[in-house]
């Protein structure tokens, strides 16, 4: 099976692409080659124009406490795990008091480094990056792996609680998703969304088949089409065959 994910709101749109830009961080800061240091920094300067809104801290805030809310009205219900709780409630307090603790712009330590700013500059040109164009980074990368590792570690320290906020917001959307099974008959899938609005949308079926979902959603409706997917000169185009898939919507 591969699934798609799709946003419905702005706010679900930020949270997955900080998700996508916080893992890569951290695959790239595992590694040890210069090159993979090199591109662990690239993501640095990305989370930094990403997550630079100003609201952006008030939004995760906001959304934090009212699902700490909800979540202690759940105390009293037999059916909800009370352990499991008390440690998402944990988490909760736990993201928001360190989101609290950040002072300042997002990123603005990584601005006020002269050092840092010219290796971002220079890594907006092909080929800009080059030991005679920055000499001092070039010889910051012939230094040992971990001493690289443990910079970019103190960069990219600030930033965390964002990512924190971030992994639990999503994670207790994906959980409150609710998966149905359907068929998209010729490749044409619609559903009347009756005013409901999702904040997320998954849709999972046969990696197989080669094909990539279309998706549009509103308050009205959710349409989907899957079509070929991308290869060599090909252009997309609409399957005719009949496409079993399975839709999960997730909403707060």
């Amino acid at each position: 099976m591969i699934s798609f994910e799709f946003p419905v709101t702005e706010r679900t749109r930020i949270l997955l692409r900080l998700e996508h830009l916080y893992a890569r961080l951290g695959y790239f800061i595992g590694k040890d080659h210069p090159y993979d240091h090199h591109a662990a920094l690239l993501v640095l300067f990305e989370l930094m124009e990403t997550a630079s809104r100003a609201d952006l801290k008030a939004d995760l805030l906001q959304e934090l406490e009212r699902q700490k809310q909800m979540l202690e009205a759940l105390r009293e219900n037999p059916q909800v795990a009370e352990e499991t709780l008390e440690g998402v409630l944990e988490d909760i307090e736990h993201a928001s008091s360190r989101l609290l603790a950040l002072t300042g712009k997002f990123g603005q330590h990584l601005r006020e480094n002269e050092w840092l700013m010219a290796i971002k500059q220079r890594a907006g040109i092909p080929g800009g990056t080059c030991q005679f164009d920055l000499p001092s980074y070039h010889q910051w990368q012939q230094k040992s792996a971990e001493v690289r590792r443990q910079d970019i570690k103190r960069w990219a320290s600030p930033l965390m609680p964002t990512a924190e906020a971030a992994g639990i917001l999503l994670t207790l959307l994906r959980d409150s998703g609710k998966t149905h099974h359907y068929v998209a008959r010729r490749g044409v899938f619609q559903q009347m969304s009756g005013g409901k609005v999702v904040q997320l949308i998954r849709v999972a079926y046969d990696g197989g088949l080669e094909l990539l979902p279309e998706l549009s959603a509103n308050k009205y409706a959710l349409n989907i089409r899957f079509v070929s997917a991308v290869t060599g000169e090909s252009r997309p185009r609409q399957t005719e065959q009949d496409v079993e898939f399975h839709l999960t919507n997730c909403k707060f």
